[in-house]
């Protein structure tokens, strides 16, 4: 069985200022012309279908053409979608039942009720059945009414006892897990194996670990990781949230990553098409990065402003530049003289000895202070109040305690 793993669409995004809808609908129809040409079994999108909960006109336009240009391939290929973080749960499921007659399965939010169950696929090929289960992007509040008398309290918990709910045959059936969530782990010896063929993936693909870009939410003390261990016995797991094609642990539980770059963070990705081919049950799945060929790429330009300007070549004119200046000498309206040359100028940064200076004082100043006094400023920022004169004669016992261990 033959299926594309689509995953972050972000339809409606902006890169900075510039609106994306052209770069997106061109990607799509590469999706379109692949899906035309390879005929797979099925179309697998892991969520962030939009870039916003409430998505633009413009937006749901664009997957509104995609979808329409999927179904009219024959024979008709099944689509599976489930929402993502950026994705609101009741606009993703509008029509799920007209749809679902036209092979188009969308799952908009986790079960949310002890009656309910996540939402499965059936698909069958010459190798027997294999089973989809649609996970969409979850938080343990949003199945606190399936547990009622004991409200998971992690992420890992959360997806752990919802998959072990739906008692699943890992053993004499294939299984393939849609999931839009953050998974981290330990990878295994190999970072790739013979049956993966992945030449447009990145550095982590390589890795075999999450790596993360500025164009994704970063929570603080990896409160929303899930540990990856729970979905090690499906045979195959479609990932979405990560913008940077990789897999954790294993190649079988894979971040296809995004179509598009949608940040700066990520010009050196080299984006791709995932194919996936499931073989008879036990054999590991045949992994293939196809091509894509974005209108515009994302660029950076590193050094001084005549350099730069004179160093554009043709090809790169049209692409999202971010600039970098070294000059130590302020430039004449750099701005207007690189707007000569590039068309989507992202941004203008500068990097020379007088900024680095300034950052160095800044970093120094607060170091110059005395200990005591860091805190001290540091509780009254957070508290709103200062230390009262008996705290601050605590906090002095403290710190003259810790300066005559250390002599």
């Amino acid at each position: 069985m033959k299926f594309f793993h689509l995953s972050d669409l972000h339809i409606g995004k902006q890169l900075h200022h510039y609106n994306l809808k052209e770069d997106q609908k061109a990607v799509l129809g590469e999706i379109i012309a692949y899906a035309g040409s390879i005929r797979p079994d099925a179309v697998v999108i892991a969520g962030d279908i939009y870039d916003r909960i409430v998505p633009s006109a413009e937006a749901v336009g664009i997957f509104d053409w995609f979808l329409t240009q999927l179904s009219e391939i024959t024979p008709s290929i099944p689509v599976l979608i489930i929402s993502g973080n950026h994705d609101s749960a009741e606009r993703i499921e509008y029509a799920a039942g007209i749809l679902k007659k036209r092979k188009i399965y969308l799952a908009g939010s986790a079960p949310e009720d002890v009656r309910e169950r996540i939402q499965k696929v059936t698909m069958k090929d010459s190798y027997g059945e294999v089973d989809f289960y649609l996970l969409p992007f979850l938080k343990p509040s949003y199945v606190r009414n399936v547990f009622k008398e004991d409200v998971p309290k992690t992420y890992t918990e959360a997806v752990d006892r919802l998959l072990k709910r739906e008692n699943i045959d890992y053993k004499n059936r294939r299984n393939v897990l849609v999931s839009h969530q953050f998974y981290t782990g330990y990878m295994d010896d190999r970072a790739c194996n013979d049956s993966v063929s992945c030449q447009a993936c990145p550095g982590g693909e390589e890795e075999g670990r999450p790596v993360r870009c500025e164009s994704e939410t970063v929570s603080v003390g990896g409160i929303e990781n899930v540990d990856v261990s729970i979905i090690k016995d499906f045979d195959y797991a479609a990932l979405g949230h990560l913008h940077g094609p990789q897999y954790v642990a294993s190649p079988r539980i894979r971040y296809c990553g995004t179509l598009l770059k949608y940040s700066v963070s990520e010009c050196e990705h080299k984006k791709s098409l995932t194919v996936v081919t499931l073989r008879e049950k036990g054999e590991p799945p045949l992994i293939e990065c196809l091509p894509l060929h974005p209108m515009r790429d994302i660029r950076k330009k590193t050094g001084k402003l005549k350099d730069i300007i004179e160093q554009a070549e043709e090809e790169e004119r049209g692409d999202y530049i971010s600039v970098t200046l070294t000059d130590e000498a302020d430039p004449y309206k750099p701005k207007e003289q690189l707007e000569k040359v590039f068309d989507h100028i992202l941004e203008i940064r500068v990097d020379n000895l007088r900024t680095r200076t300034r950052l160095l004082e800044l970093y120094e100043e607060p170091a110059m202070k005395d200990p005591l006094k860091n805190f001290a400023d540091f509780y009254q920022e957070m508290q709103g109040k200062k230390l009262k004169e008996e705290e601050f004669q605590m906090m002095l016992e403290i710190f003259e305690q810790v300066k005559e261990e250390q002599m």
